[in-house]
C-alpha cells in the first residue's frame, strides 16, 4: 500500500497524527511505501509562510482575534468559499507529487488539505480514498467536504456534532486521535527516573505544545512557590526564547529543574509526572490521557482548543487553572484526594483511544479495498 499523509505546520499535531500512523504501517507493512508531506511548503515556502505565518502570529500576538474569526469561519458562507476558492487554487500544486507517488489512499489531518484534495477528487484527478483525520475534540465547517471517504474522529460526541453539520454518519468513524506508540508503552518509574537523572518525588510537567505557546512562563511561577511539588520538567517544544527564560527563573529556585525544548522522549516524562499543566492541544491532551496522568488545563487557544478544553472538563478528566489559582489549593483537590484523582483516571482510561493508530490502519485496508474492487467493477462494465 502506499499511503501520502498530508498535513501542515499549523503546530506539530497534525504532523504528529500522520506519524502515529504511518508508524503503525510501516511496522505491519514493511514493503509499503508512505510519506508525509507538508502541503503548503511544498507548494511554496512564501505561501506557506503567509498563510502558516499569519496563523501562528495571530494566535501568539491576537488571541482574541483569532477566536473571533474561528467562530465566524464556522457559519460564514463567505469564509467557507474563500476557503475553497483558495484550496482549488493550491490543489493544482499537489497534482505531481500525487501522480508521482501514485498513493492507494490519501491521509489529511488538517481541514486546508482536505480541502485540496477533495477538490482533485471533484476534478478526477485523484481516485483513491481520501481520509481525513481530525486532531481536535471538535467539529468545524471548514472540514465538510465533498468526495471524502471517512472521517475520523476522536469521540462520539465529535462524531454527533458532524453529523448536524450534514455529514453521511456511515463516513464518520469514532477511533480516535493516533499517537505514537511510544505513549502506549508502560515502564517502571524507579528505573525511568535513574535513566532520565530525574529525583523520585512528586514531578509537575509544563508542556506547551511544539511552539512552546500558552502561560508556561507563569505556570512555571506558579510552581516555584509550591510546597508540594519537588520537581518540575518545562518541555518548551521549538520556542527558545521561552527555554532561556525559565533556564533564567530556574536559578532561583531550590527546585529540582528540568527545562528541555523539542524532544522525543515526552512519554517517559509523561510516565514520571505526576500531573501535567498545560494547553489543551488535541494531540497532547490524547497523550496525556493514555498515560491516565491528571491533567491541568491553562491558556488555551481561542478555538479548538477552548473546544477541546470544554470535552475535558466536562468529562471530568482535566481541571481549569488560572493564574490566580493557588496551585497547592488545586493539588489538594485533585491530586491529593484519593476519590477525585480516582475518577480522573477512570474518565482518562475511559476517553484514552490507545489503539486509534491501529484501527486507522485497519480502515485504511478496508477503504484501499472496497476501492480496488469497485475499480475492477467499473472495468468489466467498461469492457461490455
Amino acid at each position: 500500500m502506499n499511503i501520502l499523509f498530508l498535513p501542515v505546520s499549523a503546530g506539530g499535531g497534525h504532523e504528529k497524527a500522520a506519524e502515529a500512523v504511518k508508524e503503525r504501517i510501516d511496522l505491519k507493512y514493511p514493503s509499503s511505501r508512505t510519506l508525509i508531506v507538508d502541503a503548503l511548503k511544498y507548494i511554496s515556502p512564501l505561501v506557506d509562510k503567509l498563510i502558516i505565518g499569519s496563523y501562528i502570529n495571530t494566535i501568539k500576538n491576537t488571541p482574541n482575534i483569532y477566536g473571533k474569526l474561528y467562530r465566524l469561519s464556522a457559519s460564514d458562507s463567505n469564509i467557507i468559499s474563500i476557503s475553497k476558492t483558495i484550496s482549488k487554487a493550491l490543489s493544482r500544486k499537489l497534482q505531481g507529487l500525487i501522480n508521482n507517488f501514485n498513493p492507494s489512499a490519501i491521509v489529511c489531518t488538517h481541514p486546508l488539505t482536505l480541502q485540496m484534495a477533495s477538490c482533485l477528487k471533484k476534478k478526477n484527478c485523484v481516485f483513491c480514498p481520501v481520509i481525513a483525520v481530525i486532531t481536535d475534540f471538535t467539529d468545524h465547517m471548514f472540514w465538510k467536504q465533498d468526495f471524502v471517504d471517512a472521517y475520523v474522529v476522536g469521540h462520539e460526541y465529535v462524531k454527533e456534532k458532524m453529523i448536524g453539520m450534514g455529514i453521511d454518519p456511515n463516513i464518520i468513524y469514532n477511533l480516535g486521535i493516533p499517537v505514537s506508540m511510544a505513549f502506549l508503552e508502560r515502564k517502571n518509574r524507579k528505573k525511568l527516573l535513574g535513566k532520565l537523572g530525574l529525583e523520585d518525588c512528586t514531578t509537575a510537567l509544563i508542556m506547551g505544545g511544539s511552539l512552546g505557546f500558552g502561560e508556561m512562563h507563569t505556570a512555571f511561577q506558579m510552581l516555584q512557590k509550591s510546597r508540594k511539588v519537588s520537581q518540575i520538567i518545562a518541555i518548551t517544544g521549538k520556542n527558545q526564547k521561552l527555554k532561556a527564560q525559565l533556564e533564567n527563573h530556574a536559578q532561583d529556585t531550590d527546585k529540582n529543574v528540568r527545562i528541555l525544548g523539542y524532544t522525543n522522549l515526552v512519554a517517559d516524562y509523561m510516565e514520571v509526572s505526576d500531573f501535567i499543566i498545560t494547553k489543551p492541544g488535541g494531540l497532547t491532551i490524547s497523550e496525556a490521557l493514555i498515560k491516565e496522568l491528571p491533567i491541568f488545563l491553562m491558556s488555551p487557544i481561542p478555538g479548538q482548543e477552548e473546544k477541546n478544553e470544554q470535552f475535558l472538563v466536562n468529562s471530568g478528566a482535566a481541571v481549569r487553572i488560572t493564574p490566580e489559582d493557588n496551585i497547592d489549593s488545586i493539588l489538594r483537590q485533585t491530586v491529593e484526594n484519593p476519590l477525585r484523582l480516582r475518577h480522573m483516571k477512570e474518565m482518562s482510561r475511559f476517553l484514552a483511544k490507545p489503539q486509534a493508530g491501529e484501527d486507522i490502519v485497519l480502515l485504511l485496508e478496508e477503504l484501499i479495498y472496497q476501492n480496488m474492487r469497485n475499480t475492477v467493477k467499473a472495468r468489466q462494465l467498461n469492457s461490455n
